[in-house]
């Protein structure tokens, strides 16, 4: 005879998939850090980059972990984790890896809004730093809250 009993709730899914995902602290996180991304990379795209090596760093992150994120959106969202306990590990690893990245260009698109208040257009270029700033700090909030949230599940 089978067991119902402790065993039995621990083969309910670990990993979302479907519509699930947008349910489900943290995969819930994924889509916020898409669109706040996005909106880093298409504010800075907007400005005259005064400041290349800065924002080029900046836009790097912003458009690769986008990418990747959505990827890994994706695969949830169509279940390629196949429910395996190594895709916890994966995110988690992505996930706090892009903080750290993020965070730094964060860090260098604050001082490119710094430095763009007083440069050619100032303040259209310094309101759409300082709004790429914003997003850019959020966004590194969001991928923190992401790479902890998990170990709380």
């Amino acid at each position: 005879m089978a067991s119902v009993g402790p065993s039995a709730a621990s083969t309910q899914p670990a990993l979302p998939s479907g519509p699930a995902v947008f349910k489900t602290i943290p995969y819930a996180f994924i889509l916020p850090e898409i669109l706040c991304g996005t909106w880093v990379w298409i504010l800075v795209a907007a400005t005259s980059v005064s400041l290349p090596l800065l924002q080029g760093w900046v836009m790097y992150v912003s458009l690769t972990s986008c990418l990747i994120s959505l990827l890994l959106l994706l695969s949830y969202l169509l279940g390629f984790h196949r429910n395996s306990e190594n895709w916890k590990v994966l995110d988690s690893l992505y996930h706090g890896a892009t903080a750290i990245l993020y965070m730094s260009a964060a860090v260098l698109q604050a001082n490119a809004t710094i430095n763009s208040e007083f440069g050619v257009n100032a303040p259209l270029n310094y309101q759409l730093n300082s709004a790429a700033s914003f997003f850019a700090f959020l966004t590194t909030f969001l991928y923190i809250l992401h790479a902890f949230s998990i170990y709380y599940q």
